[in-house]
């Protein structure tokens, strides 16, 4: 018998290779001798870089970057088993964990993520991942674009400081000296978020006030945003505002399409593609896969239903099982689509939430015996 394990994390509490390694355990205690692959997966989020590092044999990398505030951190990124393809998160150095009430939302900028991936760059890998979750930024990727080597110039000549609201008196930009090892590089943007840079649903009137942006600050980042598609217009002949994706990341995925040949994909497929799954799942008996918490939104892009769905296109006699700590609102329209079989909730009593956090990975243990236990009478 084979079983495929492949779990998202469960926030606050467990890494998805924790959560794998958890169910695991469980399922051995009645299958000793199956056969187990653990594919701990991410959606392009906080945790993308650990999952595919673990689901290809990777390498975790560390180098010291700038936070969306200037200052210097540790971030990492990964190579992947390939040695071709690095995956970077923006969250590592440019996420929203970084900021604090001190911090000026208009400031905030990328320049960070751009020192990960110029790192990458100088690897020589032929693709680099990105995962835009998490962005603690609304600088339409002009930080990535600096640390790269571009420049944004105000009408005097002088380059702009950092930060979004800087745009709004961009004149000129200079990309003669961007880095050269894009064009032979593969950048795969991976989100699920199909927001413009501009207008009503752009990124700074959806996701600045997640940022600790007021709603005066917002009117200025929307302004700057706006006239900084105008200008990437001018200069490249790229209509970036309105494109689906552009606006993920504060702005970031703009500032890729603009400079660069970048796509935007589907962060959960860009992992499992990345992870082999296709080719792992076909032979399976069972999928073992969940997060933290599923329930109707599970189906619009989240991972555990990524998997499921990769599974019965792969292997439709494989059964997909999901594992969460709890179950929300409208769970059972999960079974709807009939790609996810059966559904199990490993909370073994009713707690608190910090020792339920505390408790995961033996919940998890045990919930996964007794899912091994009823396949053994099945």
């Amino acid at each position: 018998m084979k079983f495929v394990i492949a779990p998202d994390s469960f926030k606050g509490s467990l890494t998805a290779q924790q959560v794998a390694v958890a169910i695991k355990t469980g399922l051995q205690r009645v299958f000793p001798n199956a056969d187990y692959d653990l594919i701990p997966i991410a959606d392009g989020g906080e945790g993308t870089v650990a999952a595919l590092v673990a689901a290809t044999g990777g390498q975790l990398l560390s180098v010291l970057a700038h936070d969306p505030n200037g200052k210097r951190v540790t971030a990492r990124y990964g190579i992947l088993g390939d040695g071709e393809t690095a995956v970077v998160e923006t969250a590592a150095a440019s996420g929203i964990q970084y900021l604090d009430s001190t911090s000026d939302p208009l400031t905030f900028d990328t320049y960070g993520t751009g020192e990960l991936i110029k790192a990458a760059l100088s690897r020589g890998v032929r693709r680099i991942i990105i995962g835009l979750g998490g962005s603690g930024t609304t600088d339409g990727g002009s930080g990535i674009i600096r640390a790269l080597g571009g420049r944004f110039l105000n009408r005097d000549g002088n380059e702009l400081p950092a930060g979004g609201g800087a745009l709004s008196n961009l004149d000129y930009l200079d990309l003669n000296r961007l880095d050269p090892q894009l064009k032979n590089v593969k950048l795969i943007l991976a989100s699920d978020v199909t927001n413009p840079l501009t207008g009503e649903n752009g990124a700074a009137p959806v996701f600045a006030p997640q940022k600790g942006a007021t709603p005066s600050v917002v009117v200025k980042l929307a302004a700057a945003l706006r006239h900084y598609g105008e200008v990437i217009a001018t200069t490249t002949g790229r209509q970036v505002a309105t494109m689906p994706g552009a606006g993920a990341a504060g702005g970031l995925g703009a500032g890729f399409l603009a400079f660069t040949n970048a796509e935007i994909r589907s962060g959960i497929d860009v992992v499992l593609r990345a992870s082999h799954f296709a080719k792992r799942v076909q032979d399976a008996d069972f999928v073992i896969t969940g997060e933290g918490q599923l329930d109707y939104q599970t189906r619009f892009g989240k991972a555990p239903y990524g998997v499921a769905k990769a599974t019965k296109q792969s292997s439709p006699q494989t059964r997909v099982i999901a594992i969460a700590a709890s179950l929300g609102d409208r769970v059972t329209e999960l079974y709807d689509d009939q790609l996810i079989d059966v559904i199990f909730a490993s909370q073994t009593r009713v707690k608190p939430l910090g020792q339920a956090m505390k408790d995961a990975a033996n919940d998890l243990t045990m919930t996964a015996e007794s899912v091994g236990r009823l396949i053994k009478i099945c």
